[in-house]
């Protein structure tokens, strides 16, 4: 009796490198979202003076319509239900929000930090835990 080894192999690899390619295009299309998000924040915050939080929410809100365009097109190529999908999408994105929202009332309100440097602290860690919602609630 020989064991088939193979099989499994065969089967995690498409699904490693489509894994992967996902997460690249996410990414590269995060990017788009971040620099749009910060843009935003920067001239809400620093320019007009809104409260960060405001300008957080307003700023945070066009990268995800930005990025939601983007990879229902691009990287999950999911064009059924899109409003289904966005609202999904948004709710991930709300947890965003919150999450940053509590990074400002900790580390700006309660330790003095700038805002801006929350602000930049807070992406990576959103970005991450934003692709696994996504990728296994909005697009699923």
């Amino acid at each position: 009796m020989t064991a088939d080894t193979t099989a499994p192999e065969a089967t995690t690899a498409p699904a490693r490198r489509r894994l992967s390619r996902q997460l690249v295009s996410y990414t590269l299309i995060g990017g788009s979202g971040v620099a749009l998000d910060l843009l935003v924040f920067l001239l809400l915050h620093n320019m007009a003076g809104m409260n960060e939080q405001f300008a957080n929410a307003i700023s945070t809100t066009l990268g995800i319509a930005n990025n939601f365009v983007l990879n229902a097109r691009f990287t999950f190529e999911r064009r059924d239900r899109l409003v289904v999908r966005f609202l999904r999408f948004y709710a991930v994105g709300l947890t965003g929000i919150a999450f940053t929202n509590l990074l400002f009332l900790a580390f700006t309100d309660g330790l003095g930090i700038d805002a801006n440097l929350i602000k930049a602290a807070s992406l990576p860690l959103v970005l991450a835990l934003q692709f696994v919602l996504n990728r296994k609630w909005s697009f699923a």
